[in-house]
């Protein structure tokens, strides 16, 4: 039995009003396939839709049978979206290796372009993916009137609000602050991790040798002087000195 999607509140009434401020380059560019006047354009929303979904296409996770037919005007981009959120590329390499809660919130800032409203959010989408499985999901979400109301049928999805008003640096990115892996997965993946992949290299041994200026050179005779004799062993002492007890306190009568 289909559950209907639970009501959740916005996590603040900022979220009820619209957006006000003066534009900047640091507002989102809309990429819509309506603008699009040649191959190139069309080849620019197709790049756009592949980098809201997978963040990263390569060439085997392509689809260019959906392609050809959003060229034609077979298929809008809504459609072209749905494709790619229902594609095997998702499944395997973000539904399969992460919770409900998670692929809710990822649909919710890849397809609305904005974070979810709290945990409720989250609880409410989770249903939906439990009754109705990941088509239900992408469905209710791409047929829903906000989603209609922000991108329509032929603009790809993108980060909404990016710029905030009383800051000077934005909302983080969806990818960077929502990961493909959780932790549990990073963890057996090895993530992250460095890979060099150029040739390492290695001091000379003429390079290593001193010749003199070396302040380690100097310390034993240093320690030798007479205003400085057991200064190693005062120093290694006082690591344990309780400094808040030698510090004499302020009566409030001064």
């Amino acid at each position: 039995m289909a559950l209907p999607l639970l009501k959740y509140p916005p996590t603040s009434q900022n979220s009820r009003v619209a957006p006000f401020r003066v534009g900047s380059d640091e507002d989102p560019k809309a990429v819509s396939m309506d603008k699009a006047m040649d191959r190139e354009d069309q080849n620019f929303v197709i790049e756009a839709a592949y980098r809201q979904i997978f963040f990263h296409a390569f060439k085997v996770d392509r689809d260019r049978t959906l392609e050809s037919q959003l060229r034609d005007g077979q298929i809008n981009v809504r459609e072209f979206i749905r494709a790619l959120c229902l594609s095997d590329t998702f499944n395997r390499s973000f539904y399969n290796l992460n919770s409900n809660y998670r692929v809710a919130r990822h649909l919710v800032e890849k397809l609305l372009g904005r974070p979810v409203h709290g945990k409720a959010e989250e609880i409410a989408w989770s249903a939906v993916i439990m009754t109705k499985g990941v088509r239900g999901a992408v469905d209710a979400i791409l047929d829903s009137q906000e989603y209609l109301d922000a991108f329509g049928y032929d603009t790809v999805p993108y980060h909404r609000n990016r710029v905030v008003g009383s800051r000077e640096v934005g909302e983080t990115p969806f990818n960077i602050t929502s990961p493909r892996y959780e932790s549990y997965y990073r963890g057996i993946l090895g993530f992250p991790q460095i890979v060099y992949t150029g040739k390492s290299r290695s001091f000379p041994e003429r390079a290593q040798q001193r010749r003199g200026g070396f302040p380690q050179d100097y310390l034993p005779w240093v320690r030798t002087l007479p205003a400085l004799r057991g200064v190693g062993s005062a120093a290694a002492g006082n690591t344990g000195m309780d400094y808040l007890s030698k510090v004499p306190y302020r009566s409030i009568g001064r």
